[in-house]
C-alpha cells in the first residue's frame, strides 16, 4: 500500500521593505529635510493661532463680526470696524504673537544648549535681569523707552555675567544652570530691596510691569519685536542643526567640524536679545519660554527642541492665555503673566513627576 505524503508548501519569508530616508531638498546653500508630521504640526499651529487671533480681535465690548474683521485687516472695513480692529486690539494681538514667538525659540535655544528642560530664561536668570533693569527704569522716573532699554539691557548683561562665570574651557550645561539658578535668585532679591526703597507710585508701576501684560500695547510696542524676530530667525535656524549634533556631546560635535564655543555664542546672542526684546515689549511673561519648547516636542515627536515649532507654540500658548485673562474673568481683566504662571506651574509640577519615575 502506497502512501501520500502530502507535499508542503514552500515556507514564503517576508522580508520587511526597506524604509527610504526622506530625500533632502537643496535650497542654494541650505538642505532642508523635510517631516510630514512637523509640517503637519506647524500648519496646524498656524491655523490655531490665526484663529485665536481673529477670535480675539473680534470679540469684547464691542463685538465686531468675523467677516468684518477680516475685511478690516485688508483695509476694506468700514471706520469703525478699521478703528477697534486697526487701533485697539489688532496691535495688541500681534504683539503677543511675536512676543511669544520670541520667548518659544529663546526657551528652544537655552533648553538645547544646556540639554536640560529646564535651562529657560525664567530659570536661569535673564528674565530677572531683564526685570532689575526695567525696575531701575521706573524708579529714575524713565518712560516706557527708557523701561524697554532698560530691560534690554539687563538681560544682555546679566547673561555676560552668567555666560563669563560659567566658561571653564568652554561652557558646559550644568554649568550654566547651576550659574544661573544663584544668579537668578540674586536679582530676585535685588527686585524686591528696589521695590521697598521706591516710594509707592514707582512701586506700583513697577509691580504691574513686572506681571507681563498686553494691555495697552500698541504697533510702536509691535514693531521692534517684529524686526528682532525677523533678523534673528535666520541666526535660528542657522545654529539649529549644528546645536543638535552639540547636544550629544562636545567631543562629538568637535570631531564633526563644528566649531562648538562659535555656535555656543552665537546661540546664547540670538536667545539674549529674543529674551530681553520679548520682555522690553510686554514684561516678564514667565514659563512661556520653559512649556513652549516642551509641548513643541511632544507634538512635533521630535528627539530635541526645534525652532519653528517652538516659535509657533510660544504664539499660541501666549496669543490663547492672553485672550483666556480677558474673556474668563470678565468685567476683571487679568494680565497675560498670571494666566501663564499658573499654567507654566501646572506644567512644571507634572514635568518634574514625570522625570522622577
Amino acid at each position: 500500500m502506497t502512501r501520500t505524503i502530502p507535499r508542503r508548501s514552500p515556507s514564503v519569508t517576508l522580508s520587511p521593505s526597506p524604509v527610504r530616508p526622506r530625500r533632502a531638498v537643496r535650497l542654494g546653500p541650505w538642505s532642508v529635510r523635510p517631516a510630514p508630521r512637523a509640517l503637519s504640526v506647524c500648519l496646524g499651529l498656524v491655523v490655531g493661532g490665526f484663529a485665536v487671533a481673529v477670535l480675539a480681535i473680534s470679540t469684547g465690548e464691542f463685538t465686531v463680526p468675523v467677516p468684518d474683521v477680516l475685511h478690516a485687516l485688508f483695509g476694506q472695513g468700514t471706520p469703525v470696524a478699521e478703528l477697534i480692529v486697526g487701533k485697539l486690539r489688532a496691535p495688541r494681538v500681534v504683539t503677543g504673537l511675536l512676543v511669544g514667538a520670541a520667548f518659544g525659540m529663546s526657551g528652544a535655544i537655552f533648553q538645547s544648549l544646556t540639554r536640560n528642560p529646564l535651562g529657560s530664561p525664567d530659570f536661569i536668570g535673564f528674565t530677572a535681569g531683564a526685570s532689575t533693569g526695567g525696575i531701575l527704569a521706573v524708579v529714575s522716573g524713565g518712560t516706557a523707552v527708557h523701561v524697554a532699554g532698560g530691560a534690554l539691557a539687563g538681560c544682555v548683561a546679566t547673561a555676560l555675567l552668567v555666560y563669563g562665570l560659567a566658561f571653564r574651557r568652554g561652557v558646559q550645561g550644568y554649568r550654566l544652570v547651576l550659574v544661573g539658578i544663584g544668579a537668578n535668585a540674586l536679582l530676585v532679591a535685588v527686585n524686591s530691596y528696589l521695590l521697598t526703597r521706591a516710594n509707592i507710585n514707582d512701586a506700583a508701576t513697577a509691580g504691574a510691569w513686572l506681571t507681563g501684560s498686553l494691555g495697552g500695547r500698541g504697533w510702536d510696542h509691535a514693531i521692534p519685536v517684529g524686526v528682532a524676530v525677523a533678523v534673528l530667525l535666520p541666526v535660528c535656524a542657522y545654529v539649529s542643526r549644528p546645536m543638535r549634533m552639540i547636544e550629544m556631546g562636545d567631543d562629538a560635535a568637535r570631531a564633526m567640524g563644528i566649531d562648538v564655543e562659535g555656535v555656543r555664542a552665537a546661540a546664547v546672542v540670538a536667545g539674549v536679545l529674543l529674551c530681553g526684546v520679548a520682555t522690553a515689549a510686554a514684561g516678564p511673561v514667565v514659563f512661556v519660554a520653559l512649556a513652549a519648547p516642551q509641548l513643541a516636542r511632544r507634538l512635533a515627536r521630535s528627539p530635541g527642541v526645534t525652532m519653528t515649532t517652538s516659535a509657533l507654540t510660544g504664539a499660541v500658548l501666549l496669543t490663547a492665555a492672553d485672550l483666556a485673562g480677558q474673556r474668563l474673568f470678565a468685567p476683571v481683566q487679568l494680565p497675560v503673566g498670571v494666566l501663564t504662571a499658573a499654567i507654566g506651574g501646572v506644567y512644571l509640577a507634572l514635568l518634574l513627576r514625570k522625570d522622577r519615575h
